[in-house]
């Protein structure tokens, strides 16, 4: 009539059936709650990564960043008639920046201001006007190609900044464009292509760059220089001085 001796060190015979729902019952959420953390922990760890990635092509950023038109850092190294090549600067987190240092490769990201057509002038004007190093923001509009469609903006002071697209064509040194990558039926392409007119007719108002009219005297003078009987006459004279 003793009492059974639990056997290989098994206590679960002492604790009553009461007693074993009771602890499930109470610990059974903690434990839930736990788990629950730990995939939200690695779900954060996860974006963490995605955010301090470095992208060194077009192609290394996720089309979910362009789906959500996601702006990112980088500093301008060359402008070319291609585009800006921008080195992207990531955002920075302790630990996990500096593992990723370790294996990122090198590279630049082709970035080109969306819904404008740059002329020769306008290429020139922005290898005067952005610094060297400078740090601009460009957001995410499309992809095409090898190229990200942004829009780019430039920090003027502690709390203002310009948008290059505009300022371009406010300068006359472009013309407004199709903005490739964005659906046309959304309110974003409207938005944007309304403001990138605007610009471009400001330009136009001012006779600025491209919009610029020639004066009257310039206008005959060029007429003069491309008729037939100044043609005549440059090849006489040459023909006299040979």
């Amino acid at each position: 009539g003793g009492r059974a001796v639990p056997k290989d060190g098994d206590l679960s015979v002492y604790v009553t059936l009461p007693l074993r729902t009771r602890f499930v019952r109470d610990f059974y959420p903690y434990a839930s709650l736990s788990a629950g953390v730990a995939v939200a922990g690695l779900l954060v760890l996860a974006r963490s990564v995605r955010l301090t990635t470095k992208f060194t092509s077009a192609l290394d950023v996720p089309a979910g960043f362009v789906e959500k038109n996601v702006k990112l850092r980088g500093k301008v190294r060359r402008v070319t008639e291609k585009g800006l090549e921008v080195e992207h600067v990531p955002i920075s987190v302790p630990f996990i920046t500096s593992i990723q240092r370790k294996w990122q490769s090198e590279g630049l990201l082709l970035v080109r201001l969306a819904g404008v057509e740059l002329t020769p002038e306008g290429t020139v004007w922005l290898q005067r006007e952005l610094k060297p190093s400078q740090v601009i923001w460009f957001q995410l509009l499309g992809r095409e190609h090898l190229a990200l469609e942004c829009l780019v903006l430039v920090n003027k002071g502690r709390f203002s900044s310009v948008c290059l697209n505009e300022e371009v064509l406010r300068e006359g040194l472009g013309r407004a464009a199709r903005i490739e990558g964005l659906q046309h039926d959304s309110h974003l392409f409207w938005e944007l292509h309304k403001r990138l007119l605007r610009a471009e007719l400001k330009a136009l108002r001012k006779n600025k760059g491209i919009w610029k009219e020639e004066s009257f005297s310039e206008r005959i003078r060029d007429r003069m220089s491309n008729s037939k009987f100044m043609r005549t006459l440059k090849r006489f004279v040459s023909w006299l001085r040979s």
